[in-house]
């Protein structure tokens, strides 16, 4: 089978994590690791591993932009800004794992056959990809006028990036439950837990629905099966208890293992974030291969 070329910018946690990933895909070839500290942990596995390694950061992947045709940023929000300008004249697609929201939102399960022919794709946040496919699922049943998220995670799980960037996981994650959720208005909070062991991800979603059409049957249904859709690429992915129904509110609780790839299982936040990296880029290498088939 043929394989779409991919790439990846930065050499952190995300970065590394993604690279083991990528490496069982069957339709992506990993072919470059782009970071700017060539010590890196990332960059050196790397280089392990056979990839093209380049430590100059994006300049160097742009003076041989034959190396990939999928980019997948994962610095940050601030730098994703220039380098969504630079890849898009370089002719790349690119997937943002930053909150940085210069392109489409895309939860898969939910919104991804809308964006698929897009060149910028911004996969929200890790609070989002776990959440909003809740609010879609309670609201394609009954209307949600108002969603709020509280995300909850490993202060262990949560580097330098993650920290840099808590203004935007608010910012994006509300614009995500509002425009692909369905919420007429929502509200996201993230926590950082000290405790130790380590915790894993846990979400929960308040939903306020409107009352008159409020389906308890139809709404439990509708979740299961969001759930099960997400666990088709994040196996960790799973309800702590039954949905709970007060009056015309709504709650949810969820939690994520990580798989243990590169980072500790507690580390569902970023793992959540690789694998709907990774589910979007071969769904839009399948939709590449297809096109050139025809």
């Amino acid at each position: 089978m043929s394989k779409i070329k991919a790439a990846i910018l930065g050499s952190g946690n995300i970065g590394t994590d993604l690279m083991l990933k990528l490496e069982r895909s069957n339709i992506l070839q990993l072919t470059a690791m782009i970071g700017i500290d060539p010590e890196s942990d990332g960059l050196l596995r790397a280089k392990e591993r056979g990839f093209e390694t380049i430590t100059t950061g994006i300049k160097g992947f742009l003076e041989r932009p034959e190396l990939a045709d999928i980019v997948f940023d994962a610095t940050s929000a601030k730098a994703h800004i220039r380098h969504a300008k630079l890849l898009k004249e370089a002719g790349k697609r690119v997937l943002d794992l930053t909150p940085a929201a210069v392109g489409a939102l895309v939860i898969p399960p939910v919104n991804l056959g809308e964006h698929i022919a897009e060149d910028n794709i911004n996969l929200v946040t890790c609070g989002g990809q776990a959440t909003i496919p809740i609010v879609h699922a309670i609201n394609r049943v009954s209307p949600v006028q108002y969603a709020e998220i509280v995300a909850t995670i490993s202060s262990k799980s949560a580097g330098p990036g993650t920290r840099a960037n808590i203004d935007e996981f608010t910012q994006t994650t509300a614009r995500g439950i509002e425009v692909i959720g369905g919420a007429q208005k929502g509200k996201a909070i993230i926590i950082l837990n000290p405790a130790e062991p380590p915790i894993l991800m846990r979400d929960t979603v308040y939903a306020l629905v409107a009352e008159e059409q409020l389906d308890e049957d139809k709404i439990k249904d509708s979740i299961h099966a969001m759930v099960k859709s997400v666990q088709s690429y994040v196996p960790g992915y799973r309800l702590r208890t039954e949905p709970i129904f007060e009056g015309n509110k709504v709650t949810v609780f969820l939690e994520v293992e990580g798989a243990g790839d590169y980072l500790p299982k507690y580390s569902g936040n970023l793992d959540i974030m690789t694998a709907a990296a990774v589910k979007v880029a071969e769904e839009l290498a399948q939709h590449r291969l297809t096109q050139k088939a025809i």
